[in-house]
């Protein structure tokens, strides 16, 4: 089964691949030529999603996902939630400065709780439908949720984005400490991935 992820983060393939394994063939952005910088405009994790896959279905007309990421804090009202990528503004995705915005904004706060969330949407070109007609669509989507909390200084150098600042419940070290065997296990994009699986596979 061969299918496009909506990315060229090589974090992101390289986590999903591993989840996968061998019985999908995951291919990227890149791998279908396409370099354009898909718009996410969308006010929420699952607007971006589907946003992001639909582009790909129109324009290459092939089975696809995409994935959308927030942190949401609690003590900030659920921000960076959407705009975590960009939270710190700027041109592109500026992983540094994002923690330390974060890490301001929340100060001295004892209240640290945090979780990230992942929404994965799924458009599949289906053959015919109930009534006979041809080349419709189906979509589906899947939530994974880890909860945890926001430490106070950054520790780890493995991982990406906001994981040197992530602790999940339930362990004592962050995700960049934890590395990636551990956090593929675990993650938000692990559990909503491990139901994408579940999906395709049939499981």
């Amino acid at each position: 089964m061969k299918i496009v992820f909506a990315t060229n983060n090589e974090h992101k393939l390289s986590e999903i691949r591993a989840i996968l394994g061998e019985s999908i063939e995951v291919l990227s952005l890149k791998d279908i030529n396409c370099d354009v910088d898909i718009p996410e405009t969308g006010s929420t994790l699952e607007e971006n999603a589907l946003q992001k896959a639909q582009y790909i279905y129109d324009h290459y007309h092939i089975d696809v996902f995409a994935d959308d990421t927030g942190l949401e804090v609690d003590a900030l009202n659920g921000a960076p939630g959407v705009y975590s990528a960009r939270y710190a503004g700027g041109e592109g995705h500026d992983a540094e400065a994002n923690m330390v915005k974060l890490l301001h904004e929340l100060g001295d706060n004892d209240n640290r709780k945090a979780r990230f969330r992942t929404v994965i949407a799924l458009i599949q070109k289906k053959e015919t439908c109930p009534c006979g007609c041809a080349g419709i669509k189906q979509v589906n989507k899947f939530e994974g949720i880890v909860e945890g909390q926001i430490i106070r200084e950054k520790r780890g150098g493995e991982g990406f984005g906001y994981d040197p600042v992530f602790q999940p419940d339930g362990y004592d070290k962050t995700f960049a400490e934890l590395g990636n065997e551990v956090k593929n296990q675990i993650s938000h994009r692990a559990r909503a991935v491990q139901k994408l699986a579940d999906y395709l596979l049939g499981r």
